[in-house]
This record gives structure tokens, C-alpha cells and sequence, in this order.
């Protein structure tokens, strides 16, 4: 799946990025807080449950990671617009681009001190990024038989998220079963602790809350795997919180969407 995963990352997420950001309807500034609330949700996730490492004796490099970078793209997406309708897609892309951002820069950069932050600024969903919100603040038009193209080419985007996504849980073992299960509580959690504290701090629209307790709740990305498997961090465990959280998110998510609905 290497090949369908770099195509999805190179040409049909950045495609699906730039049709929700260039389109009339999305104004960034109303999102402004609630990407300001995601950015605390992925950064306290990880502060909060450092400390609980030394207690549990996990390699904080190893554990923290999924903890903090939630399946936003593969699931949320989906989800999103399964949940709430094509109105949450602007949210839930803000809540993507978030996550992802502080993923190739503080969570590259954790593993591999090294690494030059600012070579995200290569990657095609950055670059498809900034010339949307760019697009978006101009009011520019799209000329129709091009924004039909790029709008075909993102509709790919999220049935090859849960395609890919299905393949890769086939793929990894339950032989880490502790630090799993451990992850599998602590992720939800930890996640969901933090954004009801933000929502009573952050002045979000009522309707963006109920995006960002659901972005709070979604297990850990596969990505995180992808990434450990690259720096070496120990990628068999990762793999096994990865799977074993997004097995607890078959139980996690309806009743965080039943209590959010």
C-alpha cells in the first residue's frame, strides 16, 4: 500500500484540501479558535501523560506519539462528514491540517533531533495549504472545468483514507497487549480531559465543540506506525497501540457522538 498511500498524500488529500479551502463558504477566521483548541488537544495530550510514563515504565518515545496524533485523516474525515453533514468538513480539515502540522514538525523532530523542521514545508498538503487559505482570503475563482477536476480528484481522498486504513490494521500483531490496552484508555482520555477544559476557556461556536470532542476521542493515527517504522522507534509496539486504539474506538466514538448528537 505504499504506493496508494504516497499518491493519497501527494495529489488527492492536497486536492481534497484545496477544494474545501478554496471554496466561498470557508472563512478561516471562523475556526479560528477551534484550531487554536486542537493545537492545545494534541500538545497537552502529550504533557499530560509524559509524566505517567517513568510510572509505567514506557518509552516516552514510543508511547507518547499515538497518544498525541489521532486518526483525523483516515477516520475523522470520514467520520466528520458521516456525523455532521458537509458543513463540519472546513472544521474537520482545520483539525487535520493541525494535527498534521505539529506531527511532521515537533513529532518528527522528538524522534529524530536532527531533522530539519522546515523540510515540511516540501510536502504538497503544505504547500496545497497555504495557497488554499491563501485562495480563500483573495476571493479568488476558481476557473469552473478546473475546480471540477481538482474537486473529482479530492472526492478519492477519503474512501482510499479507510481503504488503506483497513489494509494496515491487517498487518500488525496483539503480541504488545499491555502497553495497548494501556493506550487504548489513556488516549481517549487524556484527549477528552483536555478539550473539555478548553471548550470552557475558548470562546468556540457551539456547533465547532461538538467537532472538537470528537476530534478529542478518535484513536491513534496510523501514521504514527508509518513514522516509527522510518526513525526505528520501536514500530511492532506502536503498531499494536495503533491497532488495539482503534479497536476501543468501535465502543469510544458512539457514545462520545451518542452524548455529542
Amino acid at each position: 500500500m505504499d504506493m496508494a498511500n504516497k499518491v493519497n498524500m501527494d495529489i488527492f488529500i492536497p486536492a481534497f484540501i484545496f477544494s474545501v479551502l478554496s471554496a466561498e463558504n470557508f472563512a478561516l477566521a471562523r475556526y479560528t479558535h477551534l484550531a487554536i483548541g486542537g493545537f492545545i488537544i494534541v500538545l497537552g495530550s502529550g504533557l499530560l501523560l509524559w509524566p505517567l510514563c517513568r510510572w509505567l515504565k514506557l518509552e516516552p518515545k514510543t508511547f507518547l506519539p499515538p497518544m498525541m496524533y489521532n486518526n483525523c485523516g483516515n477516520l475523522g474525515l470520514p467520520l466528520a462528514l458521516l456525523a455532521f453533514g458537509e458543513a463540519a468538513l472546513p472544521a474537520a480539515v482545520v483539525l487535520f491540517l493541525v494535527s498534521n502540522t505539529l506531527h511532521f514538525t515537533v513529532g518528527i523532530y522528538s524522534l529524530n533531533q536532527s531533522a530539519n523542521p522546515l523540510n515540511i514545508l516540501k510536502m504538497p498538503i503544505v504547500l496545497v495549504t497555504i495557497l488554499g487559505l491563501l485562495w480563500s482570503y483573495m476571493s479568488w475563482p476558481v476557473y469552473p472545468a478546473i475546480d471540477t477536476a481538482i474537486d473529482m480528484l479530492g472526492q478519492i481522498a477519503i474512501p482510499l483514507m479507510l481503504f488503506t486504513l483497513g489494509i494496515r490494521m491487517t498487518e500488525v500483531s496483539f503480541t504488545h497487549w499491555r502497553i495497548s490496552i494501556i493506550g487504548a484508555l489513556l488516549c481517549p482520555l487524556a484527549s477528552l480531559i483536555i478539550a473539555a477544559g478548553v471548550i470552557w476557556l475558548l470562546p468556540i461556536p457551539e456547533e465547532q465543540q461538538a467537532y472538537l470532542l470528537l476530534f478529542s476521542v478518535l484513536p491513534p493515527a496510523v501514521l504514527n506506525f508509518i513514522v516509527a517504522e522510518r526513525f526505528k522507534q520501536q514500530p511492532e509496539q506502536v503498531a499494536a497501540i495503533v491497532l488495539i486504539g482503534n479497536i476501543a474506538s468501535l465502543g469510544i466514538i458512539p457514545l462520545v457522538l451518542w452524548f455529542i448528537l
